[in-house]
């Protein structure tokens, strides 16, 4: 599951906006820098501006207006100024923003109580630096394609700190996949899956955004993988990236095929959709084994966001088996956040690790483009229709739909 690492973003008058050898040029000799309100005209085509397109004025974001685990109930449009990036931020124009399960939980306040509306919704984003403050151009430069993950996504443009901006070769959409979908299955399984070759290792979810890592990672240990999934196309995808034994739940009884397929019971579990399938999970452990919780979908569009779970009996069900329940909170894990990125992308440049990506086409209404389309994709993502990572792709400014 995902969460926001960082509090609400929001535009603020800042000194010495940009930066490059003509802004140099025009500060040498001067002992101080005013305080601009606005970008400085005479600079923008030059340091805010990418491939000649101009930067707008205004920009359309989705903000949290309700606490309410209905998105479409709490969330709206508005229209507000582009923001100016301060001295250690980048201005990203955002080209694809990636849909989470849990973006109806931040929509209902569950992570920060303390945080009230409205704030900007959205946690992942992927596009171009169009701008970007002094000391954010020691790293980046205007035209750098980079990804992010940070409340306030569902934007036309955000302001990121350039310290959580993550470079990325081009405006592809299968980066914005191991953001948070990629670093929780990588770094749950490493960190507490303790995976041995030979193991059985069932995912739930397996089709899904995080599901389809948790299946490869699982399979490249040496794991003997089980999938659940509900369609035989999601289950012929799974069998594509290495899962040994795909469970259309819909047409298979999933209890009963664990039980007569696995008698000796599952390894490691890697758990999101909870209440029922948690419980089957927890009968299903083996000796020793481990059920890892990154969720539980099933029950976030209820008032309480948690489904039902008959537990009374938990304590002895572990004893017996000496199994253990372990929960993943990706920001309680950012110190292998850098690396779990870094080998996943390696090994998508070495074409060993899928990244499949969502956005839509199929469906009546086709692809998911513009900020209106990801209400629709929320939707969609809760419907269980999506393989892979849903994803939204923004178009230019403009060209931007009206919402």
């Amino acid at each position: 599951m995902c969460s926001p690492l960082c509090g609400r973003s929001s535009g603020r008058a800042v000194s010495a906006v940009c930066w490059g050898r003509r802004g140099a040029d025009a500060l040498s000799g001067v002992r101080s820098v005013p305080r601009r309100l606005i970008i400085d005209t005479s600079y923008s085509a030059h340091f805010m501006d990418f491939k000649g397109s101009s930067i707008p004025s205004s920009m359309k974001k989705l903000v949290v207006n309700k606490l309410s685990p209905n998105f479409r109930e709490a969330v709206g449009a508005r229209a507000v100024a582009v923001p100016t990036p301060a001295d250690t931020e980048l201005l990203v124009r955002n080209r694809f923003v990636g849909i989470n399960a849990s973006d109806i939980n931040y929509t209902a306040g569950r992570y920060d109580p303390s945080v009230k509306p409205p704030f900007d919704a959205g946690f992942e984003g992927l596009g171009e630096v169009v701008g970007l403050g002094l000391s954010a151009s020691s790293a980046f430069t205007v035209g750098d394609t980079v990804a992010y993950f940070r409340s306030g996504a569902f934007a036309e443009y955000t302001l990121v700190p350039a310290k959580e901006s993550v470079r990325v070769p081009s405006v592809r959409p299968e980066f914005l996949t191991l953001l948070v979908s990629g670093a929780t299955a990588y770094i749950a399984l490493k960190r507490l899956g303790d995976l041995a070759k030979g193991e059985t290792v069932l995912v739930t979810a397996a089709a899904g955004g995080t599901g389809q890592f948790a299946v490869q990672f699982a399979k490249q240990a040496g794991c003997h993988v089980i999938g659940t999934c509900s369609s035989d196309e999601k289950a012929g995808f799974l069998k594509s990236i290495g899962c040994d034994r795909p469970i259309n739940y819909i047409t298979e009884d999933l209890a009963e095929t664990l039980k007569r397929e696995y008698p000796k019971g599952i390894d490691v579990v890697y758990e999101s959709v909870g209440g029922s399938v948690l419980e089957l999970a927890v009968n299903s452990l083996a000796n020793k084994g481990r059920l890892i919780i990154i969720g539980f979908i099933s029950g976030y569009q209820t008032p309480s966001g948690i489904p039902p779970f008959r537990g009374g009996t938990l304590p002895v069900k572990l004893l017996q088996k000496s199994a253990s329940i372990r929960g993943f909170f990706l920001p309680h894990f950012l110190g292998d956040y850098k690396d779990a990125l870094s080998s996943m992308m390696q090994m998508f440049a070495k074409g060993k690790l899928v990244c499949e990506v969502d956005c839509g086409d199929l469906t009546t209404e086709g692809r998911f483009v513009g900020l209106e389309s990801v209400f629709r994709a929320v939707d969609y993502m809760y419907a269980g229709k999506n393989l892979g990572k849903v994803v939204v792709e923004l178009t230019p400014p403009n060209n931007n739909s009206k919402l």
